[in-house]
């Protein structure tokens, strides 16, 4: 065990494989092919954020790699081992919070913990750990409509990191924000995720806090998905936005879109 309470398994420094993978979904006028042979490498601690314009398939990639949907053709490894389904080691962050609303935020924690078999008192303290690191133990007895969205999503988050996953993934989970919110649960996002020794896939539209907050960005393009280019961040962090390094990542983001011909600047947000 490692000082977190997750099993160790430093072996594998890949921590998430997706290899060749391929999906395609039935509309109205027959089968869409959503995914086109896309393969990534994640490894243990890293922050990677996917990056493209609505429609590309960022999100049904994002479930892919957490085993909530099932590629046509591919495979998707976790640790080294295959992964068929839904697993407590990666756990999903979206942009909706999907609190209970007649639970307190400690409640609303502790539902993630209630299928693994823990006494009250065990559940009761971890739930709270997790309020504190995200600063809201003292809210923890509020309903969620006493909550502002951002406390909203920190509980979620809470919950997220309370089954202690190795992996987190995130469906543009501060998209709803407004802006000074959104830059406080980034830094905060930062912190959580080297405390608790955290690898994180975000999907995100908006290019500043892709970099901002990761390691590598991957590029995608759609018609079908895909990923054409991938952009190593090699700045330290916390960030300086203003920045001219951080202003030419922005830059060189931007650029590789207006090349590939995705569409429109105002695809994202700048």
């Amino acid at each position: 065990m490692d000082a977190t309470g997750r099993k160790s398994t430093v072996a594998h420094k890949t921590l998430l494989e997706g290899s060749g993978l391929w999906k395609t979904y039935s509309g109205n006028e027959g089968a869409e092919p959503v995914l086109s042979n896309v393969s990534l490498q994640v490894e243990r601690g890293e922050f990677v954020s996917l990056v493209g314009p609505s429609g590309c398939g960022k999100s049904t990639l994002l479930h892919v790699l957490g085993g909530f949907a099932r590629p046509d053709r591919g495979e998707v490894r976790l640790g080294g081992a295959p992964l068929a389904g839904p697993a407590s080691r990666a756990v999903m962050l979206f942009q909706e919070y999907g609190l209970l609303p007649w639970r307190s935020a400690l409640g609303n924690v502790e539902l993630g913990l209630e299928p693994l078999g823990m006494s009250v008192s065990d559940r009761r303290e971890r739930a709270r750990y997790y309020l504190q690191l995200v600063q809201l133990d003292d809210k923890r007895a509020l309903l969620p409509h006493q909550l502002s969205g951002g406390m909203k999503q920190r509980v979620a988050l809470a919950r997220a990191l309370a089954v202690r996953p190795e992996l987190l993934l995130m469906d543009e989970p501060f998209a709803a924000l407004d802006t000074f919110t959104r830059y406080h649960l980034q830094d905060q996002l930062l912190e959580l995720q080297r405390k608790e020794a955290l690898t994180v896939v975000l999907v995100t539209h908006d290019i500043d806090e892709a970099v901002y907050l990761s390691d590598r960005v991957l590029l995608m393009e759609g018609g079908p998905g895909r990923i054409h280019t991938e952009l190593a961040i090699a700045l330290a962090k916390p960030r300086d936005r203003g920045q001219r390094d951080f202003q030419a990542y922005r830059k060189r983001i931007l650029e590789a879109f207006r090349l590939t011909g995705n569409g429109p600047e105002e695809e994202f947000t700048i």
